[in-house]
């Protein structure tokens, strides 16, 4: 196992009307903005709800944050509260909401051009902030990582900073009654490939971190199926609390990570506009099949241990782990070739293009992933 220096002071409150606690986390003094998307949480009362908890206190508020936060929107936000001497962000919504405000956050504090943050610029300092999730999927909510989308010019940037890692995070799982069962999908398969991301990589006997992620992923599996279910509290729970775990950094520390699938949903995001969650779903399977050799012996204990497979040819195995993986994703309603979301095969092109650009030349655990290879995952699954 690689040395680390784990700590995660995000405090969650978990469970029915665990809104009700919103009150006892925010700060008494000082002005709040609530910051939230496209009005849905106007629909299911999860505003109200918040509203009920801010009584008494100096508030504001900015709405609008997308799907796939915008740059341009969220320096709309950091304007506003910047005019209006906010001292504290409240994030309401799903990942992107409380990436966006991650991004306002430390934009607030920045001297400069605030691109800059997502160009690698060390984030020194940021307003702080909490959450109240109302989609699982991203994790956003314990971690310390935002990504944000800037369309006019194709792109979208991540940063990393302790400084945007949220202060409490308020997760009551029956606000997800009045998820869409896209949005439900989505969160189930963003989490699977969360875990895969910082477990298909290579072993260094790490038995805490690989134990914890494979019991997340099997969660995942048993979840799939019932997700749908409109008011099944105990299955929103554990979705709920499983993507949390996906991504609070426990099942990370201490062992090699990947992330190139999501460097390459990323672009396919950006060109495209497709569904975070579903770039995943198209990438995943191709790249499995091709760093194979690399990812050999995880590969194989992926497949003993999560689905269960026998190993008597290994070979085979690893071709029905990446063959289940990828009906998994099917069985919960998401394509996994670009070809239904017709799109052809000029994607592999662009991709390695836009790679390029960005100057992501050399990704992947083991540093071996090239534009040119991503071009021909990307080829792959059209």
């Amino acid at each position: 196992m690689q040395n680390f220096v784990y700590h995660n002071p995000t405090k969650v409150a978990f469970g029915k009307n665990s809104i009700g606690y919103l009150s006892k986390l925010l700060p008494k003094e000082g002005k709040i903005m609530l910051l939230y998307g496209g009005g849905s949480i106007k629909k299911n009362g999860v505003y109200d709800q918040v509203a009920k908890q801010l009584e008494g206190r100096d508030w504001v508020e900015f709405s609008g944050i997308e799907a796939n936060p915008e740059y341009s929107t969220l320096s709309k936000a950091v304007e506003q509260a910047k005019s209006e001497q906010v001292s504290f962000l409240l994030a309401v919504g799903g990942g992107s909401v409380i990436d966006g405000v991650k991004f306002v956050a430390a934009a607030m504090e920045y001297d400069g051009d605030t691109w800059d943050i997502l160009n690698g610029a060390k984030v020194t300092s940021a307003v702080p902030l909490g959450c109240v999730l109302t989609l699982p999927a991203t994790g956003s909510e314990t971690n310390k990582a935002s990504v944000v989308n800037r369309s006019e010019m194709q792109l979208k940037r991540s940063f990393v900073s302790e400084h945007v890692r949220p202060q409490f995070a308020v997760l009551d799982p029956e606000v997800t009654y009045s998820l869409p069962d896209r949005q439900l999908a989505n969160g189930v398969a963003d989490a699977f490939v969360h875990v895969l991301e910082q477990y298909l990589t290579y072993p260094v006997n790490a038995m805490v971190q690989d134990r914890f992620a494979e019991s997340i992923m099997q969660n995942l599996i048993d979840i799939g199926p019932n997700v749908f279910e409109p008011t099944n509290y105990e299955v929103r729970a554990n979705l709920m609390w499983n993507a949390t775990q996906a991504l609070s950094d426990l099942i990370g520390v201490g062992v090699p990570q990947d992330w190139s699938t999501h460097m390459i949903g990323h672009e396919l995001t950006a060109l495209y506009g497709l569904d975070h969650a579903v770039t995943l779903a198209i990438v995943l399977p191709r790249l499995m099949q091709t760093q194979r050799k690399q990812k050999h012996a995880k590969l194989l204990q992926f497949a003993q241990r999560v689905w269960g497979l026998e190993i008597s040819d290994e070979e085979s195995a690893i071709d029905q782990a990446i063959e289940k993986t990828e009906t998994f994703f099917q069985q919960l309603g998401i394509k996994t070739r670009l070809n239904e979301y017709d799109i052809d095969q000029s994607a592999a092109s662009k991709v390695e293009a836009q790679l390029q650009k960005n100057g992501f030349l050399k990704f992947g655990e083991q540093g071996d992933i090239t534009p040119s290879k991503a071009a021909d995952i990307i080829a792959a699954s059209v």
